[in-house]
């Protein structure tokens, strides 16, 4: 395969993970949209942890929360338990790194906020562990996967919603999450802020 070839087919592939996508998810996606608005609405905020590139993508959704997305509305209380450094250095070192996020998820999760946990594969050990944390904390989840959802597919509660990427891939995987982390940020501002119009 050349240097060509090998172009068209990533972009192949990943047209192709989005066509299912666009069969499978449409209803999940609005609904992961209508919880996290509601909970907002409430007066509650949303959590998100994930490890490396889905940490990353936890970060990002949370700075368009907390920002803007596309169009100029009120900041939203959001927090990404991946972005403190010293706080996770510090669980991992005195205890472990599987409770990196439950421990700040107990401290800062109340009941009616909702978490954001992204993991590939699905089985994230410590995205599992804060998984369970926020059910203890009577909180709903929306979970990112990939694969067959791995454990936490089956850790979710009926409530939950979990959103699968129809790939085996990373690379379409993390694509995928993104294009559904941009369609619940838009969603939350149609609900939100339905008269407020686009940059």
């Amino acid at each position: 395969m050349d240097i060509l070839d090998y172009v068209k087919h990533h972009f192949n592939e990943s047209v192709q993970v989005k066509s299912q996508l666009m069969e499978q998810l449409p209803l999940s996606v609005a609904n992961a949209g209508s919880l996290i608005a509601q909970s907002l609405l409430s007066g509650q905020k949303l959590l998100s942890c994930g490890n490396g590139g889905s940490g990353a993508l936890a970060q990002y959704f949370v700075a368009n929360m907390l920002n803007h997305f596309e169009v100029e509305r009120p900041s939203l209380p959001a927090f990404a338990l991946t972005a403190d450094a010293v706080s996770i250095t510090s669980i991992a070192s005195d205890y472990s790194f599987l409770d990196v996020f439950s421990k700040q998820l107990r401290a800062l999760g109340a009941q009616g906020d909702v978490l954001l946990a992204i993991s590939t594969h699905g089985n994230d050990l410590n995205v599992l562990r804060a998984i369970e944390a926020a059910h203890d904390r009577h909180m709903s989840v929306i979970a990112l996967t990939g694969y067959e959802g791995g454990d936490i597919a089956s850790s979710l509660h009926p409530d939950d919603i979990e959103l699968r990427a129809p790939s085996y891939a990373i690379a379409r995987i993390r694509e995928t999450h993104l294009l559904l982390l941009h369609c619940l940020c838009g969603l939350v501002d149609q609900q939100l802020f339905p008269g407020h119009e686009g940059e």
